[in-house]
């Protein structure tokens, strides 16, 4: 099965409301899916709070979290707020969640970061709490991490069963998880180590990514054909020098230059080369939902243009 293309922006670095909003409707207007927000502790905004303001200044745009770290939020208030969030927007939320993964988060915070695997079940868990909340009736739910009794979580979202659900992974455990409960799953690098650094680069290759497809299509087995795959562009630009471009890149990543052309966490070239990459990444893998950051937007929409809904 070959999706349509659609493409989402990532804002990190927007502080004020006029900006919010001036950001999200030029998106809308562009052609793109949908804005997105990541989660941290540091001077980016809160991911709900903004994407509130983006969808209140647009119409059409969906808004959604890349990802929230589940152990800030207990999943009953979360999904409150999400519910909430479907219903001021109209049923344009996605909702992205994620195990956590940055050290400096949880040490700045005074948080306790388990060991991954715990991390992982206590997602699983709040992944059924949520769709607990978000279905009809009051629900039970007894876990490790989470124990509900008799809730009938108010309001409910506008998407049924609920809005679509997106789970990140680089690693086997985070992509086994994605690949069974998941409506779009995002294949990610690996961030076990806590930190951004070039040890992430290993697993920004197209073998790694082979791998991490080929995991998610045999766990996923008969639903997989109903999972959008996607993949965020990390750095993406359009430049004339492809060749050169990724030659000066890719030693400081530990790759070759070859590697960093194939990699699909990058994207970069002319129009033209940008939209053959993707037909090509497409084909490969199965990539339907590109992300890119928001600085970006303006860039590559030549290539929004050719290929959104294509």
């Amino acid at each position: 099965m070959t999706r349509p293309f659609r493409f989402g922006v990532t804002l990190e670095r927007t502080s004020n409301q006029d900006d919010i909003a001036g950001q999200a409707r030029r998106a809308e207007d562009l052609g793109y899916s949908s804005m997105v927000m990541t989660d941290h502790m540091d001077a980016r905004n809160g991911p709900l709070v903004t994407i509130t303001a983006a969808a209140l200044a647009t119409s059409s745009l969906r808004v959604g979290t890349l990802v929230l770290c589940n152990d800030y939020r207990h999943p009953v208030v979360l999904a409150k707020e999400l519910a909430t969030l479907d219903r001021i927007s109209n049923g344009r939320l996605e909702v992205g969640i994620g195990a956590g993964w940055m050290t400096s988060d949880y040490e700045q915070a005074g948080l306790t970061l388990d060991r991954p695997g715990v991390r992982i079940e206590r997602l699983a868990e709040a992944v059924s709490v949520l769709e607990g909340c978000f279905g009809d009736g009051p629900f039970d739910f007894a876990g490790d991490h989470y124990t509900v009794s008799g809730l009938d979580a108010s309001p409910k979202p506008v998407q049924s069963p609920r809005p679509p659900l997106l789970l990140a992974g680089g690693g086997p455990k985070m992509l086994t998880l994605a690949a069974q409960r998941a409506d779009i799953v995002a294949v990610n690098v690996s961030l076990h180590t806590g930190v951004i650094d070039e040890r992430i680069a290993a697993g920004a290759t197209a073998e790694a990514t082979d791998a991490k497809v080929a995991l998610v299509r045999e766990v996923a087995g008969e639903r997989f054909d109903d999972i959008e795959l996607s993949v965020g562009a990390f750095i993406a630009t359009i430049i004339d020098d492809r060749d050169g471009f990724a030659a000066a890149l890719a030693p400081g990543f530990g790759l070759t230059t070859e590697q960093a052309l194939a990699s699909p966490h990058a994207l970069f070239g002319t129009v033209d080369e940008c939209i053959a990459t993707l037909e090509e990444r497409r084909d490969r893998w199965g990539f339907s939902y590109m992300t890119i950051p928001a600085e970006a937007a303006e860039e590559f929409a030549p290539v929004v243009e050719h290929l959104a809904g294509r």
